[in-house]
């Protein structure tokens, strides 16, 4: 692999702490950060949007079809993180209490 990807495996290596962070930390953080990437949940509703539809007469269309799909992402977006109250003391433990909560919806319903 090192001979057929040598600037790849440089990099990862060089870099390879930063990379690590996240796995430093219990999986009750790792489960959030990893499952609540928004940008790949608008992608997942955008290709299913345009998948059932099949082919569109014109870019208007289209994106009329997306900005419908923009509003049920959001709507998926509003759920909580699963078991909260464990995840925000530990994220706080992981980076020294430097995760900002304040102006957050979670921040109300623990008390951080």
């Amino acid at each position: 692999m090192e001979r057929k990807y040598p600037k790849v495996i440089r990099s990862w290596r060089s870099k390879r702490p930063l990379l690590s962070a996240c796995f430093r930390c219990p999986g009750a953080v790792r489960k959030p950060i990893y499952t609540t990437n928004a940008a790949e949940a608008v992608h997942r509703q955008f290709r299913k949007l345009a998948k059932t539809q099949g082919a569109f007469p014109n870019e208007t269309g289209l994106l009329k079809l997306l900005y419908g799909g923009i509003g049920k992402a959001l709507g998926k977006w509003a759920m909580p993180i699963a078991n909260r109250g464990q995840t925000l003391p530990q994220l706080a433990v992981c980076f020294d209490g430097r995760p900002a909560l304040s102006g957050c919806r979670i921040q109300a319903d623990t008390g951080f």
